[in-house]
């Protein structure tokens, strides 16, 4: 596949090392255009990719076109590329918020896949939810999931609707985790661990749990249970967490969250 990133930021530099990687393109395929010459001279050294500081001159003559910048890039962008396009170009937008009707608008153009990655994919561990429109083909189909998969696991919505809900949780997700776990090692400190043993005891406890969720195939509910013993210092901790309105504090913002992803996109 020959593959032009627009914009060469952390996510899309992870897309680029886990396309190469995965040999689903090679450095010679592959285009990055930045507006910052430090990013696009480092991208060229890290992965022998060209690199240029123009979009429309990244794009010709390629597969697949990486929407990899900022939202508030977005418009500018796409005006540079409107018109521009090949029909079978695959547009592949990861532009958090960007609806397919604006992506299409704006760019002149119906081949698109929108997807929302998170941060994990950085290391190879993130989850990325798509959708697709009518006019991307089978072939281009696989191809999205391929380059998604490539950074960890992915799902597919045929209903774009969903893509602004999983940008409140899987998008947004890790910031909520380090949240917590920001917190959980201030407490540990505050009643006398050190630093370093505490964020040591806190990113295990967190990979360990996480990986417990995932293979053991129980609901959080019940994997809470098997820790909580009756009157015991976990059900202690988990009635202080209830009495503050943990749960409630969450859906508000992952509510939030959400409705600031539509703002996004209208």
């Amino acid at each position: 596949m020959k593959i032009a990133f627009v914009g060469g930021g952390n996510m899309g530099e992870a897309i680029l090392a886990a396309v190469l990687r995965e040999g689903l393109s090679t450095p010679e395929s592959s285009c990055v255009s930045d507006i910052s010459t430090e990013r696009r001279e480092y991208l060229a050294k890290q992965y022998g990719v060209a690199v240029t500081e123009k979009s429309q001159e990244a794009v010709s003559g390629k597969d697949i076109v990486i929407l990899a910048i900022k939202p508030q890039n977005l418009a500018e962008v796409m005006t540079d590329l409107k018109s521009r396009l090949e029909p079978t170009q695959l547009v592949l937008s990861i532009v958090a918020g960007a609806s397919i009707e604006s992506l299409s608008q704006g760019l002149g153009h119906d081949c698109i896949v929108r997807a929302m990655p998170n941060t994990p994919a950085q290391i190879g561990y993130g989850i990325s939810a798509w959708t697709a429109t009518s006019d991307v083909s089978g072939e281009q189909r696989a191809w999205a999931r391929d380059i998604l998969s490539a950074t960890g696991g992915e799902i597919f919505f045929s209903d774009e609707k969903y893509l602004n809900m999983v940008t409140a949780v899987s998008g947004s997700g890790p910031a909520y985790f380090f949240l917590l776990a920001g917190s959980l090692i201030d407490a540990a400190v505050s009643i006398g661990l050190p630093q370093k043993e505490a964020e040591e005891l806190v990113s295990q406890t967190m990979l360990g749990s996480a990986h417990l969720m995932q293979k053991s195939g129980k609901a959080p509910a019940e994997l809470i249970q098997n820790v909580a013993s009756r009157g015991g210092t976990t059900e202690r901790a988990l009635q202080v967490f209830e009495e503050g309105g943990f749960a409630d504090l969450v859906k508000e913002a992952v509510r939030s969250a959400y409705q600031r992803a539509g703002e996004l996109g209208s």
